[in-house]
């Protein structure tokens, strides 16, 4: 059964949701100790909630009605530890809920417990937390991807139905792809962010990794609508991704995006290409003239808004407090070496870009391509509906192996970053494998607000 159907058996009172949750806290016991992918189960809220949607009348109960949900790290759910895989936030118990946690309780899903992840959402590849890296569940010596990877872990290995990451710059897409299932970057402000810890405010969007095409729209409907707490969170309309009609839907090809392209990578993309032709999708090409600065671009913008948003982690209002510290200086010196390297690495560069001698040449002129990225995609989506390309350059590499190799590792978010800079939805969809048997990931982008074409081409390619 996928999660709609769980859902439909539990309101009808053919299954009991405590039986349900009972089931996936053993399976989590069992595999997780491979996988460090949940760094906490939340047992007992999560079969006090059971019980409580079980003691509800049929009618009343919601659209996830005892489905199983994990949440990143770094999404707040009232007092439950919410510690960003920081050492920093190690003991931090959220005081409130985020607003998609609300509306997951809302439809009676069953929180299950909180996902590893790079620390701060800062990393490709799921080894920066400081809780110990996530293994991939398809070949334990390889990632999951970054930095939801510890979400898409649990999805991919059956511990959980449904569950929730953050995308920055490719944070559910990658691993998505890189743990062969299903997650979607929704349109910027299509989701609220209230509740999330801010890593870069312009570009963050939570989004749901799920192992089902119809779970991922019914999660992300779900999740989306406009929140008063969340001064970015837009009207955007209901989507009903089964009332798009496919045929005749134009889809763009980026051809100068795509030059040196993994040659297993652009087997599968033209296979896809072929498969969608069959069933009356045409194909155009497009020319995407900024895209390739997407990523030094995300870095720049992305790191300076981290070092404004990770200020306030200061050992005096938030975060880690060394009272060994003797004055003010040391007291920052002390608090703020609990963050690791990558965070270190990028807070470093944010304060470098924003300085008074850098800005202009760092900051402003990235705002600026960002501008030129957005327009890219503004132009594409007056002569095509979609743009297919792949979810990444290559497919789930070995833990440590790009350790050395920072620039190699920050290309991982090559073909994701762009609908970040630009705000754009992209969904990722598994698509064929390599010659080692590791999932191949796609992507489609799509206009504002038209994740449900996105969902609609997508079932055409389901396997």
């Amino acid at each position: 059964m996928n999660a709609s159907e769980t859902a439909a058996k539990v309101r009808s009172g053919e299954l009991k949701a405590e039986e349900l949750v009972k089931n996936r806290i053993l399976k989590i016991k069992e595999l997780n100790p491979k996988l460090n992918a949940f760094l906490e189960i939340f047992e007992d809220s999560a079969l006090a909630q059971a019980r409580a949607v079980d003691a509800k009348s049929p009618e009343t109960r919601g659209r996830l009605a005892g489905v199983c949900v994990a949440l990143k790290d770094n999404i707040l759910y009232k007092g439950h530890i919410a510690s960003c895989a920081s050492k920093m936030l190690e003991n931090y118990k959220a005081p409130y809920n985020a607003t998609v946690v609300e509306h997951l309780l809302k439809e009676d899903a069953i929180i299950i417990g909180r996902t590893n992840m790079d620390e701060f959402a800062m990393g490709s590849s799921n080894e920066n937390s400081a809780f110990g890296p996530v293994k991939n569940p398809l070949d334990l010596e390889r990632v999951p991807g970054g930095s939801s990877g510890g979400s898409a872990a649990a999805v991919a290995s059956g511990m959980v139905d449904m569950a929730l990451g953050s995308d920055t710059g490719g944070s559910i897409r990658q691993p998505a792809a890189f743990c062969g299932i299903y997650g979607i970057k929704p349109t910027y402000g299509s989701v609220s962010r209230y509740g999330l810890v801010a890593f870069a405010s312009s570009a963050d969007q939570i989004g749901p990794l799920t192992a089902d095409l119809e779970d991922n729209a019914l999660l992300l409907e779900v999740l989306s609508g406009h929140d008063a707490k969340d001064s970015t969170s837009a009207n955007n309309p209901a989507f009903k991704p089964e009332e798009v009609k496919t045929e005749g839907l134009r889809i763009g090809i980026p051809s100068d995006f795509l030059e040196n392209l993994n040659p297993e990578i652009l087997a599968v993309l033209e296979a896809a290409k072929a498969d969608l032709s069959a069933k009356g999708i045409i194909f155009e090409e497009i020319s995407l003239p900024y895209a390739k600065y997407a990523s030094p671009c995300y870095y720049i913008l992305t790191s300076s808004e981290a070092s404004s948003n990770l200020a306030r982690f200061d050992g005096l209002r938030y975060g880690y407090k060394d009272n060994s510290a003797g004055d003010l200086e040391d007291s920052y010196l002390k608090d703020r070496a609990e963050f690791g390297p990558e965070v270190k690495r990028r807070i470093m560069l944010g304060t470098f870009s924003l300085g008074s001698a850098h800005a202009e040449d760092y900051y402003l002129k990235a705002q600026k391509v960002r501008n030129l990225i957005k327009n890219d995609f503004v132009q594409a989506f007056k002569q095509v509906d979609a743009v297919l390309m792949p979810a990444t350059p290559n497919t789930a590499f070995k833990i440590g192996e790009k350790a050395e190799d920072l620039i190699s590792l920050y290309l991982s978010d090559l073909y994701t970053a762009p609908a970040n800079i630009a705000g754009v939805p992209a969904l990722s969809f598994p698509y064929g494998k390599d010659s080692k048997g590791l999932p191949i990931g796609l992507q489609l982008y799509g206009n504002f607000f038209d994740e449900a074409k996105l969902y609609a081409l997508a079932k055409l390619l389901e396997k």
